[in-house]
């Protein structure tokens, strides 16, 4: 290295070479940055769970690719409670929990800038690393707008993410402009998408909502993959279709935006699809979506959900009976 007034510089021929390795080639490299996203709704946390599983068991990933051996994964979740929700659909689909660490953040909340993300790659060896949503994790000084507050963010955490050799997963929910290619419509700055390596999209089905794509839309360090098909409901949970020959055009195209009132039913289903709910939670969450009360109660009427009080707090849950399919039926959705 030469040092001259006061800078360092480096010739590339004193660089080692090093090849690109995968946790699931061509979607999620090791040591970068991966971002999936998609509208709400659309299963992004059971899948990146079920992804995980996978991962701590050895297993090969929906298309045939091989992990070589069971890895450990630390599972960060700002909007799902661990023990009601989190452990549930981890046990359902077939992790070894044993494997799967998150960092108890009651009392201090975690942030993107937390020395404790480091901390937990170097104590536990994680090679998969999710924060779920990328909203739950901005300081109280972020603006996801600002591009040069993101980019430095998520500088460390990509600089972590090559230092441990650990693939990195943020979920992160979509704008509403169905104008904008989907590379976009990531919330705040195009930055957060730039400094990631990969970025997923999930999509449902335009003809059968019980049917999901995960695609690339972003592909910087391999050939886009193939879209990658599962079907996702609340009693079965996820079953992988396997890569699909589709148009990625004609995929994306399923993924215009909602009405307010339809984005309140797919938030509220989403929440109420493994058990009953605060309602102030729920409310919250619609909210931070800028659904107005109105619209949240139309969504809520049409759902036919039940409204119930039980230790002074009020609770929402789906009515008995209900199936999504025979509601959207029935609601010419």
């Amino acid at each position: 290295m030469d040092h001259k007034d006061g800078f360092q510089y480096e010739y590339f021929s004193a660089v080692t070479q090093h090849k690109i390795e995968w946790l699931w080639y061509p979607y999620i490299p090791y040591g970068k940055l991966t971002i999936l996203q998609g509208d709400p709704g659309e299963g992004k946390s059971t899948f990146i769970l079920n992804i995980a599983a996978l991962v701590t068991r050895g297993k090969s990933m929906p298309d045939g690719f091989r992990i070589r051996e069971p890895q450990r994964v630390v599972y960060q979740s700002a909007e799902d409670n661990i023990a009601d929700t989190v452990k549930p659909r981890l046990v359902a689909a077939g992790a070894d929990c044993d494997m799967v660490a998150y960092i108890v953040d009651e009392d201090y909340p975690l942030t993107l800038e937390d020395s404790r993300i480091e901390q937990v790659l170097q104590q536990t060896g994680a090679r998969l690393f999710i924060l779920d949503p990328l909203q739950g994790y901005l300081s109280q000084d972020s603006d996801m707008t600002n591009a040069g507050r993101m980019r430095s963010q998520l500088k460390k955490l990509v600089d972590i993410a090559a230092k441990y050799r650990c693939a990195v997963v943020i979920v992160g929910h979509m704008n509403k402009s169905s104008h904008e290619k989907n590379l976009y419509r990531g919330l705040g700055s195009i930055d957060i998408a730039a400094i990631a390596r990969s970025v997923l999209m999930i999509s449902r089905d335009k003809d059968d909502p019980m049917i999901r794509y995960m695609f690339p839309v972003k592909s910087s360090l391999a050939p886009e993959g193939a879209v990658i098909a599962f079907s996702f409901n609340r009693e079965n949970g996820i079953r992988w279709l396997g890569q699909k020959e589709l148009d990625k055009n004609v995929v994306e195209s399923c993924n215009l935006t909602d009405s307010k009132k339809m984005l309140a039913v797919r938030i509220i289903l989403d929440v109420l699809s493994d058990h009953d709910a605060l309602s102030a939670e729920i409310m919250k969450k619609l909210k931070i979506m800028d659904i107005s009360e109105r619209t949240i109660n139309t969504a809520k009427k049409s759902l036919g959900i039940v409204s119930y009080r039980k230790d002074g707090v009020w609770y929402w849950r789906l009515p008995d009976g209900f199936y999504e399919p025979d509601w959207r039926v029935k609601n010419g959705k």
